[in-house]
């Protein structure tokens, strides 16, 4: 079975989050929002997030032009948005807007660059938690083939969106 065909079944039993649903959780907005839908989602334990690697993205103006790649920090930041919406939709709504604040990157490795047309996925999964603090292990995959791993932690505060 290939990724996309796992991720459609994983779907039909497991959470969802569209655009429209990450766009209400986290207060990231176009150009810096690196994940478009998050499938497989399980509680605040695991899920996959997904981006659409575009040729029109701002950042392969600069990195590279001839030879457009996905910058590595990029990569890690859309692991860190997808770690980040799973927790915040498993938090209690008490009304009061909370935040997601990255606070660590451990054991980033990077073994194949992200073109444009490539499907990223975000496979995430929870390391621990404690109290408002998580951290997760990730895997960025393109076409089943790991290109980039990375272990994450967050924090969520309350604090204003505006």
């Amino acid at each position: 079975m290939d990724v996309q065909s796992q991720a459609e079944v994983e779907t039909t039993a497991l959470g969802v989050a569209d655009i429209q649903r990450i766009l209400a959780t986290l207060p990231h907005r176009y150009p810096f929002l690196m994940v478009d839908r998050i499938v497989g989602i399980e509680g605040d334990k695991k899920a996959i997030g997904i981006k659409n690697v575009s040729a029109n993205e701002p950042h392969f103006q600069g990195h590279f032009p001839d030879n457009p790649v996905m910058p590595g920090v990029l990569i890690l930041e859309g692991m860190a948005q997808t770690a980040g919406t799973i927790c915040l939709l498993n938090r209690p709504e008490d009304g009061a807007p909370s935040l997601v604040y990255f606070m660590t990157i451990d054991k980033a490795k990077f073994r194949k660059p992200v073109l444009p047309g490539d499907v990223l996925e975000y496979h995430m999964t929870q390391m621990s938690k404690r109290r408002n603090m998580w951290w997760f292990r990730g895997e960025a995959k393109v076409g089943g083939q790991i290109v980039a791993e990375a272990e994450v932690g967050a924090m969520i505060a309350r604090g204003e969106r505006k």
